[in-house]
């Protein structure tokens, strides 16, 4: 399947200043559930024939992940409220005004949470340089917007502008980046705090079809906020150089992200991991022909772990050695998929990478409804 070039489009990377990644900030909800407990959880929910119980077991135990967070309590036998494991042993299908209600409850001091350790990891940058803010979210919504909760509840100054991109899936935070660099450009300075939040587990369905226990399998709940600015980093950052977005052909049906009656219904096919794999190369081909680098020269990747299999599929695409992906593997294994926020969670393990930095190249890929990849090229720095 080939690349549809008239939706591809890549921005000049001369166009910009400099722009950096100051610090990632990463939070998640205190509950957590091993991913095999899950698994037998839904096949005595949700595995009513012998058929699904099969499924359900063979998907949970190569997702490749162990543990995921939540901000529902009542996936264990005593936790309360009950949302959707119900004591009598059925599974409930909240609406979603419920669903939602649940989510302004749950992500409002999460927000709050994320964006306050944000400032306050940052050694240069405190509240009162915070000029933008960027919130992003597919998971709920709730208005004032997220932005204003941050403001009222940090006591940011009423000027700061904001900005919310809702329902655009597990790439958003790549369009937030590009926003936060383009802020830098147009005003040198500028300190863009980006919060992503999403709460996937929100939106589990009552269902056997495949593309449900497939998303129900991989979604978890998490949080993380990161600082864009011009000014010279005081500690390792990672340089925003060069992005590309690319819209694969003949694939929207694969991905989709809809609100149906009963929460928010993901379409997440089982090709998604192929379609991937077949349209990488053309993909992330503009990137690497900005900077005239080969593949060979990319040191590290930051691959959003949407799920094991597209791991696998990107390693075999790209001919990687297993520690390329040590990252992307670690934060599937230890938070599952996240959406939006996964990618920073990523990210952030290897800025905090104590291996030697100084002048790495890293490429980051997530991908989402459309099907749509989105790429970019960074480079660490450490301070003079």
């Amino acid at each position: 399947m080939s690349i549809a070039t008239l939706h591809s489009r890549q921005e000049n990377p001369y166009r910009f200043m400099a722009a950096y990644i100051h610090n990632i900030a990463t939070v998640v909800p205190e509950r957590s559930y091993r991913q095999d407990f899950l698994r037998e959880q839904m096949k005595k929910y949700i595995g009513q024939r012998d058929i699904s119980r099969h499924i359900i077991h063979r998907i949970y135990a190569k997702s490749g992940i162990k543990k995921r967070h939540t901000v529902i309590d009542d996936f264990r036998a005593n936790g309360d409220p009950r949302v959707f494991f119900q004591q009598d042993g059925s599974l409930s299908t909240p609406s979603t005004g419920k669903r939602n209600q649940l989510y302004i409850e749950k992500a409002k001091p999460l927000w709050v949470k994320t964006a306050r350790k944000t400032i306050e990891e940052n050694p240069s940058v405190n509240k009162t340089d915070i000029t933008h803010i960027i919130t992003v979210s597919c998971t709920g919504f709730f208005a004032p917007e997220p932005g204003f909760e941050i403001i009222k509840e940090l006591n940011l100054s009423s000027s700061t502008e904001r900005f919310h991109l809702g329902f655009m899936g597990c790439f958003a935070a790549f369009p937030a980046m590009k926003m936060a660099q383009s802020f830098c450009a147009a005003q040198p300075d500028a300190n863009v705090l980006i919060v992503c939040l999403e709460l996937c587990t929100l939106h589990l369905q009552n269902s056997e079809a495949t593309d449900h226990l497939i998303s129900a399998s991989v979604f978890a709940d998490g949080a993380a906020g990161l600082i864009v600015s011009a000014r010279q980093p005081v500690k390792r950052a990672l340089k925003l150089e060069h992005f590309s977005t690319t819209i694969a052909e003949e694939t929207e049906e694969d991905m989709a992200w809809t609100i149906g009656d009963t929460g928010f219904e993901m379409v997440l096919s089982s090709y998604v991991p192929d379609l991937i794999k077949s349209n990488l190369s053309d993909a992330i081909q503009p990137l690497l022909e900005a900077y005239h680098i080969s593949l060979a020269d990319i040191n590290r990747w930051a691959v959003h772990p949407g799920g094991r299999a597209i791991l696998d599929k990107v390693h075999q695409s790209c001919n990687l050695q297993p520690e390329q992906l040590a990252a992307s593997r670690k934060v599937l294994a230890n938070y599952g998929n996240m959406s939006s926020a996964t990618i920073l969670f990523v990210l952030k393990e290897l800025l905090d990478s104590t291996e030697e930095n100084n002048k790495t190249t890293t490429l980051a890929l997530a991908f989402g409804p459309g099907l749509t990849i989105e790429s970019a090229l960074l480079t660490t720095t450490d301070p003079a």
